[in-house]
């Protein structure tokens, strides 16, 4: 279990003591959890799931997906899916535009 708690820091592009805030653990701590020196909780199990909406049986096993579905994917897709190709061009000039905008937002931080 251990490299795929790296697997998720990485793919949530977060460097060890981010992530290990997260969790409410101490950067060292995390550094031996992901080269198996130290064992991982179910509390912090839970916090990863919940927090970083990981797939609690891919992170326990291995089986299945990284992150779940977001709770919202299949509803967009529905929408737009449904939509006429103008307007779907147009959805996604507007998603791109608020891409763009959340991340200016987030490295002013």
């Amino acid at each position: 279990m251990y490299t795929r708690i790296k697997a998720i820091r990485s793919a949530l592009k977060m460097n060890q003591a981010e992530f290990a805030q997260h969790l409410g653990l101490g950067q060292s701590t995390l550094a031996m959890i992901e080269v198996g020196k130290r064992t991982f909780s179910d509390k912090h199990i839970k916090i990863i799931c919940a927090t970083f909406n990981v797939n609690e049986e891919w992170l326990r096993t291995g089986k299945g997906e990284i992150f779940n579905s977001s709770l919202y994917e299949n509803e967009l897709i529905e929408i737009f899916d449904n939509l006429n190709p103008e307007t779907q061009q147009y959805l996604l000039v507007m998603a791109k535009e608020l891409l763009n905008t959340q991340q200016k937002l987030l490295s002013k931080k």
